[in-house]
């Protein structure tokens, strides 16, 4: 039965700072690195057939880190660019030592707006804890000045899931997609069918992980958290 494998990037130099994020590319923290083994020895139990990531460098150095503990394959990425593309021979051989990792900007954190590169608790005392937690957790509330809601970011993370993610479950391949905190969240509300209102209550800590088993017609079967 094709496993689904969620995991939430290693822990980043501004997760450390407590700044937001969203799109700005911030590399990974020492302290994150030093989390990568530990996924690495979880993963390497499983055949990955295929991996999901996003332009951001901290979910790419995430694959990369964790890979550089599992010796059966490497990876290598190839990046949707509109329309993707054949690349060549590539991918027609079962017997290559890589694992392909597909890279688009639909997986990518929620765009935060005016809050990029803030500091969280200083937003905390200066707007209230209730709504700067409206602004990262709930389902239809955008951070100001243009940012996503979590109803934006699914907007695109759930029509790529089943375009590509769904397909590859259906041919049996089991698949590790690795994303920011939103993205990830927006992939379990559709996978477990989490009402709109309670999504804001769903958190998945710094290389947190979880494992779902479906069955040949994609029917969750299993949940496991790591």
């Amino acid at each position: 039965m094709p496993k689904l494998f969620l995991l939430r990037h290693l822990k980043s130099q501004w997760n450390l700072e407590n700044r937001f994020s969203g799109w700005v590319d911030v590399p990974l923290s020492k302290e994150g690195i030093l989390m990568a083994e530990k996924i690495a020895n979880e993963i390497s139990k499983f055949n990955i057939d295929a991996i999901y990531t996003s332009p951001l460098i901290r979910n790419k150095d995430t694959v990369l880190k964790v890979f550089e503990h599992i010796s059966k394959k490497y990876p290598i990425f190839i990046h949707f660019s509109g329309k993707m593309k054949e690349w060549g021979s590539f991918g027609k051989s079962k017997k290559e030592n890589y694992t392909p990792v597909y890279v688009s900007e639909a997986l990518n954190e929620r765009y935060y707006g005016l809050l990029q590169g803030l500091n969280k608790e200083k937003m905390m005392k200066k707007y209230g804890l209730e709504k700067v937690h409206l602004w990262r957790r709930s389902y239809n509330v955008r951070p100001p000045g243009g940012g996503e809601s979590l109803a934006d970011v699914i907007k695109r993370t759930t029509p790529f899931y089943k375009k590509y993610i769904e397909k590859d479950l259906k041919k049996g391949k089991n698949i590790l997609v690795v994303v920011s905190h939103n993205s990830l969240r927006a992939l379990i509300k559709y996978i477990e069918k989490i009402a709109d209102k309670d999504i804001i209550n769903v958190e998945v800590p710094f290389a947190g992980m979880i494992e779902y088993e479906f069955d040949r017609d994609l029917k969750l079967k299993r949940r496991k958290i790591y």
